[in-house]
């Protein structure tokens, strides 16, 4: 069974300052997108990221491609 809400997560990593995304992994399946949006503004705008750029991406966070931004 799959949903059209998505249920926003941020990382177990994420320390509260505010500084935050937040994801909603539960699209990827059913419509091929991580949906992506601003912890402090929840009901702000969202990115709809493609599922293989979304792995990508956490892929290279993972590998520490982006400790020096």
């Amino acid at each position: 069974m799959t949903t059209d809400s998505p249920r926003w997560f941020k990382s177990s990593y994420s320390n509260n300052g505010g500084n935050c995304v937040e994801a909603a992994t539960n699209l990827v399946a059913s419509h091929g997108v991580a949906p992506v949006r601003d912890s402090k503004n929840p009901t702000g705008p969202v990115l709809d990221i493609a599922a293989a750029s979304f792995v990508t991406f956490v892929a290279g966070v993972k590998a520490g491609g982006f400790d020096t931004v």
